[in-house]
């Protein structure tokens, strides 16, 4: 558990604040008519933000590559 938490410590990182702004987008903005798919409900505003957090930060992690 570990290694899993040292190897992807960005990616999950990405995922906790992408899911915080995520909510955040939600509350502080949200959507007026409530047929936004994204914006109209929390749940769907929390993991859109988390998918995109660790989508940007995973990018920034170093890979080995074996020979």
């Amino acid at each position: 558990m570990e290694n899993f938490i040292k190897k992807y410590k960005l990616g999950l990182i990405g995922i906790v604040l992408g899911g915080i702004l995520g909510y955040a987008y939600y509350h502080f903005i949200g959507c007026n008519t409530g047929t936004c798919a994204i914006t109209s409900k929390p749940f769907n505003s929390s993991v859109y933000g988390m998918v995109m957090g660790y989508l940007i930060l995973s990018t920034f992690e170093k890979t080995k590559e074996n020979k």
